[in-house]
């Protein structure tokens, strides 16, 4: 399973997507993206990211829900993973990190 495409969606892209874009970036040769799903995130979630994307991590069912209501049909077959992480941490925080990489690593593959 090398060399997939995740995207990474929380509410504002500042914290917690972002972090996952920065730390999974290249690891077991994956491309790695990351949104938002409110008006005011840095990068907001488009039609194209969801295309694009082969495994969607959502950081909360909050994110699932949106994603779910405006790209029903953009998610039709494609896998979408709800991490369970609380908008409690800052960009690059240790625990962030910990549990981001304890989480995902459930779902892709990291050899290199």
């Amino acid at each position: 399973m090398s060399g997939i495409h995740l995207l990474f969606v929380c509410s504002r892209n500042k914290w917690r997507s972002l972090t996952a874009e920065t730390i999974f970036q290249g690891v077991g040769g994956h491309e790695v993206r990351s949104a938002g799903t409110e008006e005011n995130a840095r990068i907001k979630v488009t039609a194209g990211h969801i295309g694009w994307a082969d495994l969607i991590f959502a950081m909360e069912k909050k994110h699932i829900r949106r994603l779910q209501d405006k790209f029903g049909y953009e998610l039709a077959g494609k896998r979408l993973i709800c991490l369970h992480i609380p908008d409690e941490f800052e960009y690059m925080n240790e625990d962030l990190i910990g549990m981001l990489q304890s989480s995902v690593s459930l779902h892709i593959d990291q050899d290199d």
